[in-house]
């Protein structure tokens, strides 16, 4: 116990010193213009992945695809990001590349007119794959930058660039609905206007990095040597509990973001527009909840955020497919907001786990994410064909009670690290 209160005060007295120490990562203030500009880079990159699912009601009829195909196609896409993104937050973390973030919007670039002028389904999942690609590359570099940038403010900043994320998310099925739909599937070529602009936006930030940004990180690498005070089974059970909550969070917002639209158009006899526009709705709830929760972490503790974020959306999953199309939409944005808001708190909580891993934690939560959504594309495709649609709405309204394993996160005191909590008790 000795040497664990020494470890702890040892932590605790290098995170005030950073604390007191303008322009590192944990202290001085906090760098919103790079915290916008990689938001608005995220915004543009999301939308830019969501055009692919907002575009399945016409690929599947223009392509003559089945669920399964459809479910495939995502799988492809979240693979290859998720496979991809632990593995560069990883490399990042060891040879940080500032310039790798613009480079990285080239995978991208050449996905968009394949997507716009492919007739066949092997294009399409090429399309998809160079789309996972390019994201693999952004989120785990992005991420460690809004934690450089952070001030100390690492919920907020976590969120900032996040919220940037759902609003593209939000944004692509309505791009859909007022452009694509009007003018055709060939009309998102025109998107590579956005991406050159994503481009140039990271490129000012690359710069930043390079300067100021390794700056702050080799000063924070200098100063944070410190024993987290957790064994290693007990920050691998944490890492394992919170990649838990992830599954039981974006297996949900998966089966909502890829078939919700089919479910308002099958079940309520909506139109392909109407559907995409009540799709908004929900994604716009999902950003809102990550601002909110965000903020909510720092103040109130992340363990609480992720408790309340998973479990209290379970009363609103399970009533879903039993009300009215009126009441479809309120229950939808509620439940949007309320998961949305746990995703800033479990990375943040993760990366406190592993101060030292922030890239490569980065990464592997995004990957899994995107893996996630991937295979629950895949699944709920398969089980929407073989047993409706409706049928897969009530069964994965159950997945939120997986969120009482939040109980067996370690507490923390908000402003403290692992090993003072471990010291207390």
């Amino acid at each position: 116990m000795e040497q664990v209160n020494t470890s702890a005060a040892r932590a605790q007295g290098a995170e005030s010193d950073i604390a007191k120490r303008p322009g590192e990562p944990h202290g001085g203030a906090t760098a919103f213009p790079i915290l916008f500009a990689i938001s608005g880079a995220h915004l543009i990159n999301d939308m830019i992945q969501a055009l692919l699912p907002a575009l399945y009601p016409d690929l599947k009829y223009s392509l003559h695809l089945t669920f399964s195909q459809i479910g495939v196609v995502t799988l492809v896409y979240q693979m290859t990001a998720s496979l991809l993104q632990p593995l560069a937050g990883w490399y990042a973390d060891k040879n940080p590349r500032p310039y790798i973030l613009p480079l990285g919007t080239l995978f991208t670039l050449s996905a968009l007119p394949l997507l716009a002028f492919t007739q066949g389904y092997g294009g399409l999942l090429l399309s998809a794959a160079l789309l996972g690609m390019g994201s693999s590359i952004f989120h785990p570099e992005s991420s460690r930058v809004a934690r450089m940038a952070s001030g100390g403010r690492l919920g907020l900043a976590q969120a900032l660039f996040q919220v940037g994320g759902n609003f593209g998310t939000a944004l692509g099925p309505l791009a859909a609905a007022v452009i694509v739909v009007r003018w055709g599937r060939i009309s998102s070529a025109g998107f590579t206007l956005l991406v050159l602009l994503s481009t140039s936006v990271l490129w000012r930030v690359a710069s930043w990095y390079r300067t100021e940004g390794l700056r702050r990180l080799q000063a924070f690498r200098r100063r944070t040597q410190i024993d987290v005070g957790l064994s290693r089974a007990s920050v691998t059970r944490s890492i394992a509990v919170l990649l838990l909550l992830v599954f039981s969070k974006y297996f949900y917002m998966a089966m909502m973001i890829n078939y919700y639209t089919f479910y308002l158009m099958e079940h309520f006899k909506v139109s392909v527009q109407a559907a995409q526009v009540r799709l908004f709705v929900f994604l716009g709830a999902v950003a809102l909840g990550t601002v909110v929760g965000g903020q909510l972490g720092d103040k109130y503790g992340r363990k609480r955020v992720i408790w309340v974020s998973i479990l209290g959306a379970l009363p609103f999953t399970l009533l879903l497919p039993h009300v009215g199309l009126f009441w479809t939409g309120p229950l939808s944005f509620v439940i949007g907001f309320i998961l949305a808001s746990a995703f800033p708190a479990i990375v943040v909580f993760a990366q406190e786990l592993m101060p030292n891993r922030v890239g490569m934690v980065a990464g592997l939560f995004f990957g899994f994410m995107f893996g996630v959504s991937g295979l629950a594309a895949a699944v709920v495709g398969h089980e929407a064909d073989v047993y409706g649609i409706e049928y897969v709405f009530v069964l994965c309204g159950l997945l939120p009670i997986l969120g009482v394993v939040a109980g067996f996160l370690p507490d923390r005191r908000q402003g403290t690290s692992p090993s003072n909590t471990t010291a207390s008790r």
